[in-house]
């Protein structure tokens, strides 16, 4: 940083890496630039499956690990360690592996559910978006 004395005050000329720091340090005080319409609009048309996406993933994952923990008791000794014998473990073992089957897959019917629902609620404010858009 230089300090230049002229007539009637001080003149300062940063460098190119102080420069720099001032800006960064400026931007995370500076109002956060309006969202225009079309940001808008694909921030909306996203969303819908973003969150339908997170919630099939979910249920298919834990419906997933349900099944293997069943298939566990019914291929491996792990009956023994829990103490049971190993007809309840075998059945048990499918019961569990069946439950697990069932939550994986009822994920992608929820997928559509979800957009669907999503569609619906958010329809008007896409339609306004793209309208504004067009004209």
């Amino acid at each position: 940083m230089e300090n230049r004395n002229e007539k009637n005050g001080f003149s300062y000329t940063y460098s190119a890496k102080e420069r720099a720091e001032l800006e960064r340090i400026r931007n995370k005080y500076a109002q956060p630039p309006a969202e225009d319409t079309l940001e808008r609009l694909r921030r909306l048309d996203g969303s819908v499956t973003k969150t339908a996406q997170a919630v099939a993933l979910i249920l298919g994952i834990c419906g997933m690990l349900i099944m293997g923990f069943g298939m566990s008791l019914v291929m491996t000794q792990m009956w023994e360690i829990l103490g049971m014998s190993r007809e309840l473990g075998m059945i048990l073992g499918i019961a569990i592996g069946l439950v697990g089957a069932a939550v994986a897959s009822i994920a992608y019917p929820v997928y559509h559910l979800i957009v669907k629902k999503k569609r619906e609620r958010i329809a008007p404010e896409i339609l306004r978006l793209t309208d504004e858009l067009l004209k």
